[in-house]
């Protein structure tokens, strides 16, 4: 699952963790400050990046890595510019083509179709006000 965090707290993203995975979970993370504690919970391990530390056994935040390294290229390869009142879609519509890469053409179009249906963004909705700046100039 894959959401545009407010901050990066350690409430937030501990927030997050304890919202979508059940306890005792494993939950491999890297050094950030903002996780610890998440072993009263979980079954969590952490890779050290500022040491080297990128796969310990099977503790490792590669495939997490290689989604943001994607979004990444993504962003300057087919967006160019990501607003942050849009950003939510940026990310939804990517991990979305992220969660069926594997699919061939065919299936992929189908299931992108199955998932459109009843669902209709309106240029007044994507225009709302939802106080975050579009970055269009005024």
């Amino acid at each position: 699952r894959v959401k545009v965090a407010e901050d990066t707290t350690g409430a937030t993203l501990q927030g997050f963790v304890r919202r979508h995975a059940v306890p005792g979970a494993k939950v491999f993370t890297d050094e950030a400050t903002a996780y610890i504690g998440l072993g009263r919970d979980f079954d969590h391990a952490a890779v050290n990046h500022s040491v080297g530390e990128y796969v310990r056994g099977m503790v490792s935040t590669n495939g997490m890595e290689s989604f943001w390294a994607a979004l990444r290229r993504a962003y300057k390869g087919v967006y160019h510019k990501i607003s942050a009142k849009h950003l939510g879609r940026y990310v939804g519509d990517f991990a979305g083509r992220h969660g069926i890469r594997g699919l061939d053409t065919l299936d992929m179009m189908g299931y992108l179709a199955g998932g459109m249906r009843g669902k209709r963004l309106t240029y007044r909705a994507l225009i709302a006000d939802n106080g975050l700046h579009s970055g269009a100039r005024s």
